[in-house]
């Protein structure tokens, strides 16, 4: 099976205006992530980029990308579009990367795409141990509440996904912001409106989940950290600039 990583961006992040192109050791957080991709070796790698300026940065930087509408809602309609633009042939699956966690691990984005594969499922995601019990509270933190725990082969379903959640509940997992459909299971996803629950929850997956469609979750070996925040920032360069040491 053929996949296709899409890696939507934009500018005009409320919270942190200009996040993509912020530098970590002389390089964007979208240059990072295209670069993480990259490695992952499952597919062809291009950023869905609103501006014209994120567009620019990645190709400089040796990576691809198409520009794509300002109007989009989600990460989702954002990268609908890029397929529909790439009309690219023989793509079975779509990975959506999300363009702000230049640490997700690339055995974790493996996995996925060969448990969508094994499986035959139709979307999948990935969810991590929660090791901080302040994330149960924190509602920037998002969590999936699975069918079955989860463990390295298995991909069970989703029953939900939250903002805020109890401690003791089970089966409760901090979900990681990356997708994998089937090419017809993102074309029927985006032709639903978005649902209450999606915009009051401000989670699009839930979109696919009033409309009946099943999404699988893997387990992550680790939680990258996403850049929300100016603090999100420092702590990410903090930890890559280490790195690199």
């Amino acid at each position: 099976m053929k996949t296709l990583i899409l890696i939507p961006s934009r500018l005009s992040a409320t919270r942190l205006p200009g996040k993509p192109l912020l530098k970590i050791n002389g390089l964007s957080i979208i240059s990072h992530v295209v670069r993480k991709a990259k490695e992952a070796d499952i597919g062809e790698v291009i950023v869905a980029a609103e501006d014209q300026e994120i567009f620019d940065d990645v190709q400089n930087n040796g990576g691809k990308a198409i520009l794509t509408s300002d109007e989009h809602k989600t990460g989702t309609d954002r990268i609908y579009e890029a397929f529909e633009k790439l009309k690219l042939k023989d793509i079975d699956l779509v990975m959506n990367l999300q363009g702000d966690e230049p640490l997700m691990n690339i055995d974790d984005i493996k996995n996925l795409n060969n448990q969508m594969i094994k499986n035959k499922s139709e979307f999948g995601t990935l969810g991590s141990i929660i090791t901080d019990k302040n994330f149960h509270t924190n509602k920037s933190v998002v969590k999936v509440k699975t069918k079955q725990k989860l463990f390295d082969t298995s991909f069970p379903e989703a029953l939900d996904f939250t903002r805020d959640t109890n401690e003791k509940a089970s089966n409760i997992y901090h979900h990681l912001g990356i997708y994998c459909y089937q090419t017809q299971i993102l074309k029927k996803f985006v032709s639903f409106k978005q649902s209450y629950n999606e915009k009051e929850r401000s989670l699009e997956q839930i979109r696919a989940l009033d409309n009946g469609i099943k999404i699988n979750v893997a387990l992550a070996k680790s939680s990258p950290i996403g850049v929300d925040t100016e603090e999100d920032f420092m702590a990410l360069k903090k930890i890559m600039e280490y790195k690199s040491e």
